[in-house]
């Protein structure tokens, strides 16, 4: 047995050889040029030493194969040449494992993704484990890059065009019985027998046993699509033609990484191997040098580095949380309770006024994990046992011994003061009362407590079980204690938290408050409804402005605007046409009349005319869509530096992070911060001056703002 600094090499008596991956240092095993160097010899050794008849490559690490490359390596090159070049080292590399005159299997248990999965790839089998923490898949799409170590030519060779397409252009990550059913692995054991199943592997590849595909397969609707199309150039021109068409759709051309990995798959499979590695090296470099790419990555250290934050600046530790109970079983009530107790794995106990909403509350949980259930990404029985943690009542019974109460009732003061006299009559002393209010702030909450000291912000987005970020809003009474044991639980329900200072619409609210404003005004103006929605669709949000408006609530947002107004004055002042949208009992999607159609008649989206002459406009102005993109992205960006400037943010990242997770504000911009510094400042400056000019002082420049221009300075 020898030892490097990466892995252990171990020759069995049996002629079988072990190579176990443990990175030093590390939690998780990544792929590192280091380590590709120290291994090339080990492979030669294998290849030139006639008593080794085959080789089983496992991690050293417990729930962790490989979980991708190292990223840190593409900070650290220049130009696109130096990036290619790690490509076509990786290709060496994975050439020789492949080319190996013996057999070789990956004994996968956890994350094998990235290039620990090009790397499985490129040995002659794989078998895995059916544990959960094991999950396949290439995710590099994510990261405004593409597979770079073969995966964009052996993919579509082992399991064909459209479903290696389907993975390298989501990132989508596969749980074993999903790898099984595609053919990427040739069997799925309990992680107690899998160095057996690679062992039984490897001798089944020596007498030349090839794992077949079921004939049944071939009568699938995937099978036939195998065989008909992907057989022939024609047939798999249609393919390729169908994929540019759903890219071109879902990025609106704002990202170049998908229209490259087609273009990778295309000339591999018509060219052959070779081409296609050079084609994905080449492409692989000019990708990672990037603006998209360099901005994406930001977004993933800045989460990466989230993940450590405690949110304090002390050395505070966060309390244990074994008991949650949640206050109102509405849609933000029952969506924090599934967290809670599903991603978390606390006792959830939620109260509601009636019957039907706790009951509603429990039946939530239980559609999302019965879901997951069907799929068999769950058993049936560890469904039971997590909905055996979760009870509700209509009275406090059950709270007394509840470490946090998170209370998502409606937006009205005085019911939240008499939330806080409950819960401190009828829980412990210690327990911390967290407030999901949007819009009122929490010092206004806490005056209503005996111990201001343990009364927080918790704002979740909606729907909670989907959207990433959690607002953990802080007052100047919050003790440390009390916000670090909120960071720590936020993370256990999968979401990346942001701490903030308390003020009028916190970080997220206040800085989508002037952005919809924008929107409104341009619409009052006599811009069509529809061309502000595809003029920010285009420019990279999930959703165009008055689409959310429909979304959120338009009566919700009419709730929220005198907030922001009163607090900041003119330049959170809303339309005053929107006033009669309320009186017309227009809410948007919630009650089917919004500024869109919900007759369940109409193809797609449909403008709801008869809102033009409830506004009184009418929709003829003309407007560039990137003049609409350019001022609603200026005006957010502005408002976010005057959120840093006041101390509401802790720093540049936490508001790119929130902004990106909050409100789906552009990823490949890497956030508003990111998005000015690439700009530049005096262009910022220029361009709100220039608006200022045009449309008044809501567009004047943040002070910072001007004062970074003067000093030459960027946030970053």
């Amino acid at each position: 047995m020898s030892d490097n600094t990466f892995f252990t090499f171990e020759q069995q008596d049996d002629g079988i050889a072990v190579i176990s991956i443990d990175l030093p240092n590390e939690s998780q095993n990544v792929l590192k040029m280091e380590f590709i160097a120290e291994l090339e010899p080990v492979i030669e050794q294998i290849k030139n030493d006639s008593s080794i008849k085959g080789l089983i490559i496992k991690s050293g690490k417990e729930g962790s194969f490989i979980a991708g490359a190292d990223i840190t390596m593409f900070g650290k090159v220049d130009t696109a040449e130096d990036a290619e070049q790690l490509s076509l080292t990786g290709h060496k590399f994975f050439n020789a494992l492949e080319k190996l005159n013996k057999p070789v299997v990956a004994a996968i248990h956890g994350a094998c993704l990235g290039g620990g999965l090009e790397l499985a790839l490129a040995c002659s089998g794989r078998v895995i484990s059916d544990s959960p923490k094991t999950k396949l898949g290439l995710p590099e799409v994510q990261l405004g890059v593409l597979p770079g170590g073969g995966g964009t030519q052996r993919l579509p060779r082992l399991i064909g065009i459209a479903p290696s397409l389907d993975m390298m252009l989501t990132g989508k990550q596969l749980f074993p019985k999903q790898a099984k059913k595609l053919g990427l692995v040739d069997e799925v054991v309990p992680q107690a027998n899998l160095m057996k199943a690679a062992l039984k592997r490897i001798q089944e590849l020596r007498k030349g046993v090839e794992k077949k595909t079921p004939i049944s397969s071939y009568f699938s609707a995937k099978g036939f699509q195998k065989l008909v199309l992907e057989s022939n150039p024609f047939g798999r021109n249609i393919i390729f033609d169908q994929a540019r068409k759903t890219v071109a759709k879902k990025t609106k051309g704002n990202y170049p990484a998908p229209n490259k990995i087609i273009e990778c798959v295309e000339k591999g499979m018509s060219q052959g191997m070779e081409a296609g590695l050079a084609i994905e090296a080449r492409n692989f470099g000019q990708l990672v040098v990037s603006d998209e790419a360099k901005a994406l990555i930001s977004v993933f250290f800045a989460t990466t580095e989230l993940k450590k934050d405690n949110g304090v600046d002390s050395d505070a530790e966060p309390a244990d949380i074994r008991k949650v109970g949640v206050l109102g079983g509405g849609l933000m009530g029952s969506g924090i309770a599934y967290v809670s107790v599903d991603k978390a794995k606390k006792q959830v106990r939620i109260k509601d006024v009636k019957p039907e909403g706790v009951n509603g509350a429990l039946n939530y949980s239980w559609n999302i994990i019965s879901k997951k259930m069907k799929k068999r990404i769950i058993s049936p029985s560890e469904a039971r046992h997590t909905m055996s943690h979760l009870t509700g009542s209509t009275d406090y019974s059950g709270f007394k011994d509840a470490d946090i109460i998170i209370e998502a009732v409606f937006e009205d003061l005085e019911l939240k003061h008499q939330m806080v006299k409950d819960v401190e009559e009828h829980c412990s002393k210690d327990t911390i009362f967290a407030t999901n209010t949007s819009s009122i702030p929490i010092s206004k909450i806490a005056e209503g407590a005996a111990q201001p000291e343990k009364v927080i912000g918790l704002h979740y987005f909606s729907p909670v079980e989907k959207m990433p970020l959690v607002e953990i809003i802080t007052t100047d009474k919050t003790e440390d204690w009390v916000t670090a044991t909120c960071v720590e639980l936020a993370k256990k329900q999968g979401k990346t938290p942001i701490v903030v200072n308390d003020g009028a619409g916190f970080y997220v609210n206040r800085i989508l408050a002037p952005y919809i404003n924008e929107a409104g005004i341009l619409l009052s103006e006599g811009v069509a409804i529809e061309k502000l929605d595809k003029a920010m669709v285009k420019a990279g949000f999930p959703v165009g402005p008055i689409s959310l408006l429909d979304q959120v609530g338009i009566d919700v947002a009419t709730k929220v605007a005198p907030i922001l107004e009163d607090a900041f004055g003119e330049r959170m002042s809303t339309p005053k046409a929107f006033e009669k949208l309320k009186a017309d009992n227009r809410k948007g999607k919630k009650n089917k009349r919004g500024f869109y159609k919900y007759d369940g008649k109409s193809k797609g989206k449909e403008v709801d005319e008869s809102v033009y002459s409830v506004l009184g406009v009418s929709p003829d102005k003309h407007i560039e869509a990137n003049e609409i993109a350019e001022r609603g992205l200026l005006i957010m960006a502005n408002e976010a530096a005057r959120c840093l400037d006041d101390g509401i943010i802790r720093s540049a990242r936490d508001g790119d992070i929130g902004a990106i997770f909050g409100i789906g504000f552009p990823p490949f911009h890497g956030g508003p911060f990111r998005y000015m510094d690439k700009l530049g400042i005096d262009k910022v400056v220029e361009r709100l001056e220039h608006y200022q000019k045009l449309h008044g002082d809501r567009f004047a420049p943040a002070d910072i703002l001007v004062k970074m221009k003067d000093n030459s300075e960027t946030f970053h």
